[in-house]
């Protein structure tokens, strides 16, 4: 079987002058000030990185585990400096200590961006159980998260959770759903 990416949608509503989901993440962490992206590579959010990358606003880097990446944007926090996290949802599920030992009790507003697997047409049944359980981790954790699946309601929602993760000092996961980002095409 093959895997290739599908294309990302770049229809969008009213308001969002016709852009896709990654320029629309782009200009919305610019805009708030979250300059530091390190992620783990994923083929859904390549879009989003090679822009991140060609933008000189950002510092954007690969990190071997995400681990290391809500690490780095823990301390630059601590540093007067704001970041946010890309990863998938199998990258989410090695985070459970690492939210509750560090950026919860910290008060860190961790920005993730979490693509989403598991769903819709899955062929992976590893990936599919760690969806069903990256909510539930959320919520014991009393982590802010929302699933987008809408472009027209995608640069609200990121807006404003970035701001009340600043406000709050609290963490929040931005999950990434397939029907907004195009997610994989599963190929015979």
């Amino acid at each position: 079987m093959a895997v290739s990416e599908q294309q990302p949608s770049s229809q969008a509503g009213p308001g969002s002058g016709d852009k896709s989901w990654h320029s629309i993440v782009l200009q919305t962490l610019k805009r708030n000030e979250i300059s530091l992206i390190p992620y783990v590579p994923d083929r859904v959010l390549t879009p989003l990185i090679k822009s991140l990358h060609a933008d000189p606003f950002f510092t954007t880097f690969a990190t071997a585990r995400e681990e290391e990446a809500v690490g780095i944007v823990s301390g630059a926090w601590m540093g007067g400096r704001r970041g946010a996290v890309l990863m998938q949802t199998s990258g989410f599920a090695t985070l459970a200590n690492t939210l509750a030992s560090l950026a919860v009790p910290y008060q860190i507003p961790l920005i993730m961006f979490v693509s989403e697997r598991g769903t819709l047409g899955e062929f992976n049944y590893g990936q599919s159980l760690v969806c069903r359980t990256m909510r539930p981790v959320l919520d014991s954790l009393a982590i802010e998260h929302h699933t987008i699946t809408r472009l027209d309601e995608l640069e609200f929602i990121v807006d404003r959770s970035i701001k009340q993760a600043v406000t709050t000092q609290a963490p929040v996961a931005l999950i990434l759903n397939p029907l907004l980002t195009g997610g994989k095409v599963f190929d015979k």
